[in-house]
């Protein structure tokens, strides 16, 4: 049985891939750690590249030599993750765990993101971003029902290329689902969602909970830099 019905097919293909300009492929890793949902994901991910000859797909055992080496070329150090590239151009847009619930509609907006290389985001956040030449890595942590969730995903994501569009590709936007990564979440005391994490250079520098909007996000970005 099929996990996309067809009325979200029809709608899946008219707003959402028939915006896409460039090749997508969605790269993902499955492991023998976290997988209940690892069989959901990949039927997930197969029957969006059945509504377009413009996505297509690859799936790696993060626990074989090979899978690991590709892991590490994408920046990936757990599984089960995937992350949505241009034609296998790494944009920094993960996500660890299922995008289901509330974070499906988010994968979609990421995958015509990542097809067209652009964001909505603003002229000065554009400008701030290309600047940043540290490694930053934004954990977004979520939970399938939580409504405001994707916004914190969306953004972190649109970091990421916008930075990754100056030729940087130094920011990492990961939405984490908290209830796949228990421990995970533990290591942060994840209590609500969204909680977000940024670490600049391997360390942790500020912590939030909450959607915030572009211009409160890119100060706690920019306050994690100082």
């Amino acid at each position: 049985m099929g996990l996309i019905s067809d009325a979200d097919k029809k709608v899946i293909r008219e707003e959402f891939f028939s915006k896409l300009a460039n090749p997508v492929k969605i790269i993902g890793f499955i492991g023998k750690d976290h997988c209940q949902y690892c069989d959901q994901l990949k039927q997930l991910v197969q029957e969006l590249s059945e509504l377009t000859d413009k996505l297509t797909y690859e799936f790696h055992d993060f626990d074989s030599e090979e899978g690991r080496k590709i892991a590490e070329q994408y920046r990936i150090d757990r599984a089960p993750a995937v992350t949505i590239t241009q034609d296998g151009k790494d944009m920094g847009v993960r996500f660890f765990g299922l995008p289901a619930g509330h974070e499906f509609g988010a994968f979609l907006e990421d995958i015509v993101d990542v097809s067209n290389a652009t964001t909505d985001l603003m002229g000065e956040s554009k400008e701030e971003l290309a600047k940043i030449d540290r490694d930053v890595r934004i954990l977004v942590f979520v939970t399938p029902t939580c409504p405001y969730c994707p916004l914190a995903v969306r953004m972190a994501h649109k970091f990421a290329i916008e930075n990754t569009n100056a030729g940087k590709g130094k920011i990492l936007g990961d939405m984490v689902e908290a209830i796949e990564y228990p421990e995970w979440a533990d290591q942060y005391s994840v209590m609500a969602v969204p909680k977000i994490v940024i670490q600049v250079d391997g360390e942790d520098k500020v912590q939030f909970e909450g959607a915030y909007p572009e211009k409160m996000f890119m100060e706690k970005l920019l306050a994690a830099l100082e």
